[in-house]
């Protein structure tokens, strides 16, 4: 590497993640750019992560580690802390289950030259490859973080958690991270860089490789939050008065909000015709089948059907298909089980809007109090 290039800091921080820190800190010390620092932030672990962290604290070596720990006080707070530590003219985040190539600053870098006179570059953003395991959430996850990337275009509005780079003068001039924040920092921050004048830019090449994000439970406790967040976003910054792209890493999680609604409505519409069938002193057709009955009945099976053409079609297609396609199961238990995920998925994004409402009426976690006492 050139002895032209400016200072880089990379910066990652960790809760509870102890066995995570030697992978992730071994690949960001294997980075082939220079010069480097490591800003290392912990926050608030209790399973020895603060103790595995100080085992690489070396603020001598030819790349220098730096840790520091904090209270629990959350994602965005230690991001705000490691950038106030940082002293490079670019200040890299990442996440502590996170792998990064040996190239992935390199690439970063390579793209933070502007290509015309309009752009100013204040952040580039790579691309998050998350590993599989053998269970379908770990299927489901991949499948759809690859799908959001495959179409991405240059001029982006997310710089992602895990894979990104900003221009450490541009991210203080907006404020930098506000600890009062709940979950998606990452998308507030380039949302405000981009308000005042910015680009982000995408690098492809620029790879991480995320570890299987398995297990049903964290899987639903993580997509309520994005949806919890998603709230405070678009209060924030309604598409009127966005500047730039529209925001392009959304992926399935509007399809999948119709699915819990879609599925009570069959419920509840096919109830008379249940009751009816056993209520009925017969069993023939005729004295069953009512008109209302019958068209609640055809209601219920038009719903059902139109849940199996959004498991099957459209971006929710993508992720299905190719779910199913790398599952060891037959079709049609992959096909029952994912439905059964995308009904709990949908759940979960109704649950996390609202308890967005809840932080807009109450004005916690980032929001502006809706009613001024």
């Amino acid at each position: 590497m050139s002895s032209h290039n400016p200072l880089i800091s990379i910066t990652v921080c960790v809760r509870d993640g102890v066995d995570w820190v030697d992978g992730c800190i071994e690949a960001l010390k294997n980075q082939t750019y220079r010069p480097l620092e490591i800003i290392a932030v912990d926050d608030g672990s209790t399973d020895g992560s603060t103790e595995r962290l100080l085992k690489w604290n070396d603020e001598s070596g030819d790349v220098p580690v730096y840790v520091f720990a904090q209270p629990p006080t959350g994602l965005s707070s230690g991001r705000k802390l490691a950038l106030e530590k940082a002293k490079g003219e670019w200040v890299a985040i990442t996440d502590i289950d996170v792998r990064p190539e040996q190239t992935w600053i390199t690439n970063l870098y390579s793209e933070s030259n502007p290509v015309s006179d309009e752009e100013k570059v204040v952040a580039v953003t790579g691309r998050t490859i998350f590993q599989r395991s053998s269970d379908i959430i770990s299927k489901v996850r991949s499948v759809e973080i690859a799908s959001k990337y495959r179409s991405r275009p240059r001029s982006t509005s997310l710089a992602n958690g895990p894979c990104s780079m900003f221009h450490r003068e541009s991210l203080i001039e907006i404020g930098g991270f506000n600890p009062d924040w709940y979950h998606a920092e990452d998308m507030e921050v380039s949302l405000r860089l981009i308000e005042n004048g910015g680009t982000i830019v995408y690098a492809p090449d620029a790879l991480v490789s995320h570890v299987p994000e398995s297990g049903r439970k964290r899987f639903l406790a993580k997509r309520s939050r994005d949806a919890r967040a998603h709230v405070r976003i678009m209060r924030n910054f309604p598409r009127r008065r966005r500047k730039g792209p529209d925001l392009d890493f959304i992926g399935s999680s509007t399809i999948v909000l119709i699915v819990a609604p879609l599925w009570i409505s069959a419920m509840i519409s096919g109830f008379p015709f249940i009751y009816s069938l056993l209520t009925s002193n017969s069993l023939e057709w005729s004295e069953v089948k009512q008109w209302w009955e019958f068209k609640m009945l055809i209601l219920t099976l038009s719903l059902l059907v139109l849940h199996q053409l959004l498991l099957l079609r459209g971006p929710l297609g993508v992720v299905i298909r190719g779910s199913i396609k790398d599952s060891n199961k037959p079709m049609l238990i992959a096909l029952f089980s994912l439905r059964i995920l995308t009904f709990q998925w949908s759940l979960a994004l109704w649950k996390g809007l609202l308890l967005g409402i809840m932080d807009t009426l109450t004005g916690k976690n980032g929001h502006r109090r809706l009613f001024s006492k």
